[in-house]
């Protein structure tokens, strides 16, 4: 039989190797940027310009050229100071992996209920590429075309 003290000792060397082993596994990168991608979207409808910003890189580009990261969260700053609402409808997201980066592909309706952006509703097909930095997930280019 083992002793009280010994088993206590035994019990939490097991919790902290279950510990230490849970720590080690981690979120799949697609999954990362999966939720990247829904942070986004949740973020713009809360409009919420500092969290659209958080999973963009530094040197963004949006649609080659048109919109960097600082007027995409200006954008959503403007239309949060002025009470606009944008709601936005992911479709589903198909991730590729290519080499050390991602490409992922997806749907996307814009609404309003405001008059800020009344052309730039709609739905849009995006493409957008992602690369680690720093150990997290950031997009650094996207494009995106007006469908309907």
């Amino acid at each position: 039989m083992i002793a009280p003290r010994k088993t206590v000792c035994l019990l939490i060397a097991l919790a902290l190797l279950s510990l230490a082993l849970s720590a080690c596994r981690r979120t799949p990168d697609e999954e990362q940027v999966r939720a990247a991608i829904a942070s986004i979207a949740q973020a713009a409808e809360a409009g919420s310009a500092g969290d659209v910003g958080t999973p963009l890189s530094e040197d963004f580009d949006g649609n080659a050229g048109q919109l960097d990261r600082r007027g995409l969260t200006g954008m959503i700053r403007l239309l949060s100071l002025r009470g606009e609402h944008v709601g936005v409808t992911m479709g589903p997201v198909s991730i590729e992996p290519r080499g050390e980066r991602m490409v992922a592909t997806f749907t996307v309706t814009l609404t309003s209920g405001g008059r800020l952006l009344p052309g730039q509703l709609g739905l849009y097909q995006v493409e957008s590429a992602w690369r680690k930095e720093d150990g997290e997930w950031r997009c650094y280019t996207a494009s995106w075309k007006h469908s309907l």
